[in-house]
């Protein structure tokens, strides 16, 4: 059994939560940007620390005055936008308490979520969430305050809070200790109905404390990064509460079809991102390149780029590659560089694993990805990459206050600052989740020399072949996913002959795949599936990934599914990653296809 501890390096304080860091914040840098919001001409606005603050007191009045108490829950159905952490610390210095839901929740999720955490209020931002949430409000009975952000709810929460007196807030605030719960999120539910996660408020706050020593390149004031992706989720959530503990700016940008115009005016130092996004940019520059007839070059670029952080690694970069790394540099890089706005020198990568291409890509572009691993139940980060210690293809070592071991299986289990109190109302899964203290993450995975940290798969996905070879999914996955054409692959085979894929298509990049490669962009999606260049290009993939496995693992045949799978169809999690039970429930027909229609032949990938 390996282990690795990493001793926090902040003494733990049982009495503070989470409005400490914020008060903490404003006392050390009352007149630092924390927030930038948009304005009507395309730029910014800042919002100071002081300003945060007040903003944040005077909503929590209103919360106070519209009849909330301390302990209650309260649901929130938002995207990514300033609102979101405001409506945070300001529930909290109410002494409540708020419960997550996704934006694109169905009305059956949303009921469970508010049901089940026995929320006492709900706020949404849209009509469009409103609608979807009243679809199931008369079986929600304990509702008794319903807001949306649309109609101007939060200027009137304002608005009648005027007469709460300060020192009810500060007599609220400090109720909380470390030991109380800070927030209820729920699980994606990729193996069941979610589960309520427990964060209390020392998890956010050591966490938070020990993560800003853990990475002070990253975190610092005077540095900044744009939010994307949703604060509904742990990962987001933590970087926000992290950030106003660090001093870090903020702004917020939830339309990906904007990303790019705001990432040019806000200018980020660091970005916050699940692997798919630097593969879109990746595989969107490389698009572009090809459609303007610079296809040669860039691909001369990133080959540049490759090998020059590969020398890097080694201690040594000869003469000729400098030069020619320069020479793409100013040619090709520069130009991505500025397009994500010219300052962003890190990136912190979540929940699926990178690889090493792109890893080396961004690095030679000169942006670190430092990739890190955990998940709700841990306040998102038990391990991340340092910078003065950065391993392209691992997860970094444990952050300050956390302990990693390898079970005899295997298995990843944690410890320390950022476990989470247990289950909401499930005693009995709390007690599976746990093997003597430590959280069984159900992910595979081995410890190097110095404590890093490398997945090798998840626990409960690993497939057993009729021949009894152990095939670990995401081996195969991954790097299928990182060509432009590929959207989705599901890796099968459990007790079967041989191992066998099912893929889908990305949408948005076919049509100008499909022009560059000489066939009919305007062909639909069940066309292209059976296109014989599209698919060549889906075998090449499968090729490069079965260079990296042995044969009894690698993929002997694959379906083209003319689907795409989304969140919507129930396939995907809010954060895009697989829902594997339902998928292979859904697509049972297509899965025994490929193993009753024509054998396996000579290891090649056959359609059918």
């Amino acid at each position: 059994m390996q282990q690795f501890d990493m001793p926090a390096v902040v003494e733990a304080d049982p009495d503070a939560n989470v409005t400490e860091l914020l008060i903490d914040r404003v006392r050390a840098t009352p007149d630092l940007a924390l927030f930038a919001v948009p304005t009507a001409d395309g730029g910014w606005s800042d919002v100071t620390a002081a300003e945060f603050l007040a903003n944040v007191r005077a909503l929590a009045k209103g919360f106070v005055a519209a009849g909330i108490r301390p302990g209650d829950r309260i649901g929130i159905i938002c995207k990514t936008r300033y609102e979101w952490t405001l409506i945070d610390f300001a529930v909290w210095f109410a002494g409540a308490i708020l419960v997550p839901v996704y934006e694109t929740s169905s009305p059956t999720q949303i009921l469970w979520n508010l049901e089940d955490s026995g929320a006492i209020a709900i706020i949404t931002e849209t009509a469009e969430q409103y609608s979807r949430f009243d679809e199931v409000h008369a079986d929600l009975p304990l509702i008794r305050s319903v807001w949306q952000l649309e109609t101007g709810a939060l200027d009137k929460l304002v608005a009648g809070g005027t007469e709460v007196e300060d020192a009810e807030i500060e007599r609220r605030r400090g109720l909380a200790k470390g030991s109380d719960m800070a927030t209820l999120i729920y699980t994606a539910g990729t193996t069941g109905r979610p589960k309520g996660c427990i964060l209390t408020h020392s998890n956010f706050v050591e966490l938070s404390r020990n993560a800003a020593f853990a990475i002070p390149e990253v975190v610092h004031p005077g540095a900044s990064t744009l939010l994307f992706i949703t604060i509904a989720h742990v990962f987001a959530r933590f970087i926000a509460v992290l950030a106003v503990h660090g001093g870090v700016k903020v702004g917020h940008q939830p339309d990906a079809k904007q990303l790019t115009t705001a990432m040019v005016s806000f200018r980020p130092t660091f970005l916050l991102a699940v692997p798919r996004v630097f593969e879109k940019v990746f595989n969107s520059s490389q698009q572009k390149a090809v459609e303007s007839g610079r296809g040669a070059i860039f691909h001369k670029a990133v080959e540049a780029a490759v090998d020059h952080s590969k020398a890097l690694d080694a201690g040594h970069v000869p003469l000729g590659l400098k030069l020619r790394f320069a020479l793409y540099d100013r040619l090709v890089l520069s130009k991505i560089r500025a397009a994500l706005g010219g300052r962003v020198e890190y990136a912190v990568s979540g929940s699926a694993p990178l690889g090493l291409f792109l890893g080396h890509f961004y690095r030679s572009l000169g942006i670190t990805i430092l990739e890190g691993y955990g998940l709700t139940e841990t306040t998102a980060p038990l391990t991340v990459n340092v910078p003065s210690n950065f391993k392209i293809g691992k997860v970094g070592p444990p952050l300050p206050g956390v302990s990693i071991r390898i079970a005899e299986d295997g298995e990843i289990e944690g410890k320390g600052i950022d476990i989470f109190g247990g289950y909401w109302n499930n005693e009995k899964a709390t007690a599976e989740a746990f093997d003597d203290g430590w959280f069984r993450t159900g992910d595979i995975g081995e410890l190097d020399d110095e404590g890093y940290l490398s997945i090798t798969g998840r626990k409960k996905e690993i497939i057993v072949t009729a021949g009894g070879k152990n095939v670990s999914p995401a081996a195969l996955e991954d790097p299928m996913r990182s060509n432009p054409i590929i959207d989705q692959v599901i890796v099968v085979g459990e007790q079967k002959p041989f191992v066998a894929a099912l893929v889908t298509l990305d949408t948005e990049m076919l049509p100008a795949w499909l022009k560059t490669h000489g066939e009919d962009p305007t062909l639909t999606l069940a066309e292209a599936t059976v296109n014989p260049t599209v698919v060549a290009e889906v075998q090449r993939a499968v090729d490069a990934a079965n260079a990296r496995v042995s044969r009894a693992e690698s993929i002997r045949k694959f379906q083209i599914l003319a689907t795409s799978l989304t969140e919507a169809s129930g396939h995907l999690t809010p954060k895009l990653s697989i829902k594997r039970n339902v998928i292979l429930k859904d697509f049972a027909d297509v899965i025994e296809g490929l193993y009753t229609a024509a054998p396996e032949t000579h290891g090649q990938s056959l359609v059918h």
